[in-house]
């Protein structure tokens, strides 16, 4: 059995969303290092050019375009569009997300609440119907969602029930895809990280050495986690390694959720 070769994904057309940074760009790293072509999508236009140009200069396969996951029209044409220029789509990462967090769930107003579901829940939803879509069609193709391990534990000290919610929506909704769609040759699995240090947990720690301390307090690896680490599981959960895996929340989290 060659196990190293479950791992090569040449031939192979994947779409990771919010790939500018963090885990959406160590992700994009990963899939082209195992031979994909790579579609990498983000809002910020400028930020995801730069970033592509940095791996295209290493040799790797990418292209860009800019994307809102909450349009869900956007996210059709994009669907097309990746169709069109590549023939299929065999790998979708759902990572764009955001967290706002530290907000007090009686101080949440609407446009708060509803802006974090609407990127982090119907985002996911939206490009796993639109690409499930062409998977299905294909009779193949591999999902993988970033959900959390707030969609397990509720966190502390910061306040986010949004996007613990939001990321226990996450999780169910892999697996309700993954039960709808096994059969037709698609598969649906999540990476559920700890904290990361990308930007998006250093808005939340910046100057608080509390919030920053009370998060090592609670972890037995006692330290955050790397984008290259959740690149890892992810690039598992797309590739044939993991080719009996469906509607599994994979946590990645240094012992978080065991205390």
């Amino acid at each position: 059995m060659d196990y190293l070769g479950k791992y090569n994904l040449s031939g192979r057309t994947a779409v990771v969303t919010g790939a500018a940074r963090g885990i959406g760009l160590a992700s994009t790293e990963a899939l082209c290092q195992a031979g994909a072509l790579v579609v990498m999508t983000d809002i910020d236009d400028g930020a995801v050019r730069g970033s592509a140009a940095v791996l295209a200069a290493q040799g790797y396969r990418v292209k860009t375009a800019r994307l809102d996951v909450t349009d869900q029209m956007a996210v059709e044409a994009l669907r097309d569009d990746v169709l069109k220029d590549h023939g299929a789509v065999d790998i979708l990462v759902n990572n764009a997300g955001i967290a706002l967090s530290s907000t007090p769930a009686e101080e949440m107003t609407g446009e708060r609440w509803l802006k974090v579901l609407d990127v982090n829940l119907n985002g996911v939803f939206w490009c796993a119907r639109a690409f499930g879509q062409a998977m299905l069609a294909a009779g193949r193709g591999s999902i993988v969602n970033l959900g959390s391990m707030s969609g397990f534990i509720v966190n502390k000290p910061q306040e986010q029930a949004h996007y613990n919610a939001s990321k226990a929506a996450v999780h169910h909704l892999t697996r309700s895809l993954a039960a709808e769609w096994a059969s037709r040759g698609v598969r649906v699995n999540a990476v559920a990280p700890t904290y990361i240090d990308t930007d998006l947990v250093s808005s939340v720690v910046t100057g608080n050495k509390i919030v920053f301390d009370t998060w090592l307090a609670g972890t037995p690896m006692g330290r955050i986690g790397r984008p290259d680490e959740i690149a890892s599981a992810i690039l598992f959960l797309a590739s044939d390694a993991s080719s009996l895996m469906t509607g599994s929340i994979v946590l990645v989290d240094g012992g978080y959720v065991c205390w």
